[in-house]
């Protein structure tokens, strides 16, 4: 059971031990990524995106969970993208809907002192909604330095509890530390961080887990540089980890600053890594139940940034299916599996400010989109 995004099944495709283990890993040195988008289009929207936030001057950097036959989804507000004082600081507010159609505000929290920002909402072992959460402190305007936050929902009350710092393994512990997605797998869930490396602009990134949300133990340090950030991870039914890895080395030379996808068995210790071929910006990843790896995030043609949602060939390189309604700032997707839909969030200011959008693609149309070359 995929805990974090799909309470009511787990995906089970013997095929994608086979692509792993033959196909994509063999292709890494003979595939270039980017052969597979070339000349094709992807696929016009089956229901346009709608939205379903805006009261906020800036609202963004979203996630979306099913729980309780329930939709939740959770994003940042605030004045703008990057706080200029306190004042600006993010809260994070929780929508709550039973249809996807309908929305009300379910939640608002806020922490005196800290831009709150980057919400991922999870269902963990013992079946509790969880919301991991950034906490960034900004003196004058500038960075200082980066805290995680934990919230959990009360069953009783049916409210989250106030954040609380996270406790990080004394090995990596640091005032730049952080923990930007987790995803649960039975008993103990997995992120990633990133770190700011010393003195230099560069980042390194260690794969920690937890089995109450809250302490967190280092299970390796990842091979990454070119300035490696946000970090998706997702299972398969085999059990093996993938990460999509954002990077950003130079973004004037988009081959420096394409994302990677890693691959690894129990007890990732190990990793395989491939080249997606694409820029990512809050990557996020879904499987369907016939096995085939989506990846949605922010992608860039002409340079101008907008939301897409991507399939990942046989070749091993990702094809565009969709091009969400975005532009300007804009992705950061949260997707789910639900009643034969891709259901995903989003967030773009191609309408004005910053804004939360929400489309429902009908499966029978995300399959077609996949057929079409």
């Amino acid at each position: 059971m995929r805990n974090n995004k799909i309470v009511q099944g787990r995906v089970h495709v013997a095929g994608w031990k086979v692509l792993l283990h033959s196909t994509i890993l063999l292709c890494l040195l003979c595939t270039n990524p980017l052969a597979a988008q070339e000349g094709r289009r992807p696929h016009s929207l089956a229901a346009p995106a709608v939205k379903i936030w805006d009261s906020a001057p800036h609202n963004a950097f979203t996630d979306l969970v099913q729980y309780q036959k329930k939709f939740f989804c959770a994003f940042r507000e605030s004045a703008r993208h990057v706080p200029k004082s306190k004042e600006d600081n993010g809260r994070i507010r929780v929508l709550v809907s039973a249809d996807g159609k309908q929305w009300t505000s379910f939640a608002l929290l806020s922490k005196e002192g800290f831009d709150l920002r980057d919400p991922n909402l999870s269902v963990t072992a013992d079946g509790r909604l969880m919301m991991l959460m950034g906490g960034s402190v900004y003196e004058g305007g500038v960075l200082s330095k980066m805290k995680n936050h934990v919230s959990f929902l009360d069953r009783q009350t049916k409210r989250f509890s106030a954040p609380e710092p996270i406790v990080m393994d004394a090995a990596i512990q640091s005032d730049h530390n952080w923990l930007w997605h987790l995803t649960w797998q039975g008993p103990a869930a997995y992120g990633v961080i990133y770190q700011k490396a010393g003195n230099t602009a560069g980042r390194q990134l260690y794969l920690v887990k937890t089995e109450d949300g809250i302490n967190y133990s280092l299970v390796t340090r990842l091979d990454q540089d070119e300035l490696a950030n946000e970090v998706a991870v997702h299972f398969l039914a085999d059990l093996t980890m993938v990460l999509a890895v954002r990077r950003d080395a130079d973004r004037k030379d988009a081959k420096k600053a394409t994302g990677q996808l890693g691959f690894s068995k129990p007890p990732y210790q190990n990793w395989e890594w491939q080249e997606t071929g694409i820029r990512l910006g809050g990557p996020e990843l879904v499987s369907l139940s016939s096995g085939e790896l989506l990846l949605g995030t922010r992608a860039f043609k002409d340079s101008k940034p907008y939301t897409g949602i991507f399939v990942l060939e046989p070749s091993g390189g990702f094809r565009e299916l969709f091009a969400l309604p975005s532009g300007g700032d804009n992705s950061y997707p949260g997707m789910l599996v639900h009643r034969n839909k891709l259901w995903v969030s989003y967030y773009s200011s191609h309408e004005g400010n910053a804004r939360i959008y929400l489309a429902a693609l009908p499966l029978k149309e995300v399959k077609k989109a996949m057929k079409t070359k």
